[in-house]
């Protein structure tokens, strides 16, 4: 714009574009949804509580170590089985005592459910736990075990995507074929030249 256009604008025009807009958006219809008596649409994958699958947990307590708050408490003791056959030592065992979530702490950024190698926790979209008292956000093991079940099932595989590692059984590398060995009469002999 050249500055004779700028100095014959009509004054108070930015004024009415602005009240234009706002009509424009007081007359569209609302998106707001009512939570208490409509549950919101969550994305199908979103973060909201851990879920603890009890059976698969060695406690290893890797997910307490590497937690950055020091949100998760495990509790174990060590239990001393049967030898499986006659001549083998008895094998001990660590035995889940407690396993406690401080939501209170937790920022849910997933490096425990990352970290597991067992697959013991996993991500739920439950949401509604709140408390009126702080103490309430320490969710044992048997409410973590309650959200397991609300956790979906892993999405569907891609039509054209490779096999899943677990599935193919190969680390993604291609297999080694060893060569067969040769030895030094047959490599003269392919050659056609006396030794």
């Amino acid at each position: 714009m050249s500055d004779e256009t700028r100095k014959k604008k009509i004054p108070g025009s930015g004024l009415a574009k602005g009240l234009g807009v706002t009509m424009k958006s007081m007359t569209a219809p609302s998106v707001t949804q009512e939570y208490p008596h409509q549950r919101p649409d969550l994305p199908p994958r979103s973060r909201g509580v851990i879920g603890l699958l009890e059976e698969n947990c060695t406690v290893c307590m890797l997910c307490a170590r590497e937690c950055p708050d020091w949100c998760i408490y495990i509790d174990s003791h060590k239990e001393t089985q049967a030898p499986a056959s006659e001549g083998a030592r008895p094998r001990v065992r660590n035995v889940l005592d407690r396993f406690a979530i401080d939501y209170a702490l937790c920022m849910y950024c997933g490096i425990c459910i990352d970290v597991c190698p067992f697959d013991a926790l996993f991500w739920s979209p439950e949401f509604e736990y709140a408390t009126h008292d702080l103490l309430g956000l320490t969710h044992e093991r048997e409410e973590l075990r309650e959200w397991m079940w609300t956790v979906p099932p892993p999405p569907a595989d891609t039509t054209n995507a490779e096999p899943a590692k677990e599935v193919s059984g190969g680390g993604g590398r291609a297999e080694r074929v060893r060569p067969e060995r040769v030895t030094r009469s047959e490599e003269t002999e392919a050659e056609g030249t006396p030794p």
